[in-house]
Order: C-alpha cells, then structure tokens, then sequence
C-alpha cells in the first residue's frame, strides 16, 4: 500500500461515523427518494440538459457558456477518473457493511466525487454568466453532494475534493474563456 492509500485508509475510519449516521438517516422512503432523485440528476442529465438549454434560453450569448460547461465537464471526467483510478479508494459501503447501499453505484472507488465535481464546476460556470439560476442551481449541487454520502457512495471528504476540484475546474475555465 503506498503512502496516498495508506492515508485514505485513515481517512475511511475516521469519516465512518457522519458516513454512517448520514446513512442511516436516509431510513425515511421520502427522503430516501429525494436524495435518489437528485443522486441521479448528477449523473449527467441535467447538466447536459442545462448546456442545450442556457442558448436556447439567453440567446446567442449562452453558447460561450455552454460551450465552456461542456469542456470543463469532459476535463473534469478525466481527471476524476484518472484519481479514481490512482487511488483506488472503495466506496463506503464497500469497505464497511453496516452502511446501506442505497443505489447502484457508477464505478467501484469513491475519491473524488465526480457527482459533486460536476455540479459545483456547471453551477458555478452557469451562475458566473447568469447569477439568476442560483436559487435552483445551488440546492441542486447541495443536495447531489449530500445524496452521495448519505446514500452510502462517497465519505464526506470524497464529496469536499469533488467540490474543490470543481471550483478549480470553474475558475480555469472563466479565466480561459
């Protein structure tokens, strides 16, 4: 085990505890749904959705935008998949059966979160060019980031890199643009 999986392995015991009182929480079938429901809208469909859309919407001016949410998105799944593939951290319910898995995961590993990389990356990108999406956007990748933790795909710290890298991913993208 090399140095970077040795401190993910330390990691996955320390985020055990939110990672399963999160779990745990998605008892409820309401909120269970909820968080399925959003869990799958990061799986791509509404940021593809929201790049047709933003043109067809603001105009001529929305293709700059949109064009730079799909480049930053094809960026960001090669990254994601490349640290996946370099670190190798299985996903939570993987590694500790007392957490439920709540849904079919898209991949074995879990570190970083591609769901919450994407969504922080378009929500970020769409609102520097029309802020006025925030209050739909905003919850949106809020609760993507949560579904995956809760529903047993991703420890807190995988959701927090995700989110992290999607900003980075944001800022080089309007900075290129």
């Amino acid at each position: 085990m090399n140095r970077a999986q040795l401190l993910i392995a330390r990691f996955d015991l320390v985020e055990y505890g939110i990672c399963r009182r999160l779990n745990q929480g998605t008892a409820a079938r309401p909120l269970r749904l909820l968080l399925r429901v959003a869990s799958r809208l990061g799986d791509g469909a509404v940021w593809y959705l929201l790049v047709v859309v933003l043109p067809l919407y603001y105009g001529g001016a929305a293709v700059r935008t949109s064009l730079s949410m799909a480049g930053t998105g094809l960026a960001g799944v090669v990254l994601y998949k490349w640290l996946k593939a370099s670190l190798v951290r299985e996903l939570p319910f993987i590694r500790h059966p007392s957490i439920d898995r709540a849904m079919a995961p898209l991949d074995r590993y879990s570190f970083p979160s591609g769901h919450t990389m994407h969504a922080v990356a378009f929500t970020w990108l769409a609102m520097g060019a029309y802020p006025e999406l925030g209050w739909a956007l905003i919850p949106l990748a809020v609760l993507i980031a949560i579904s995956r933790v809760a529903l047993g795909l991703h420890y807190p710290s995988d959701v927090v890199a995700g989110g992290a890298i999607g900003a980075i991913l944001a800022l080089v993208a309007q900075n290129i643009v």
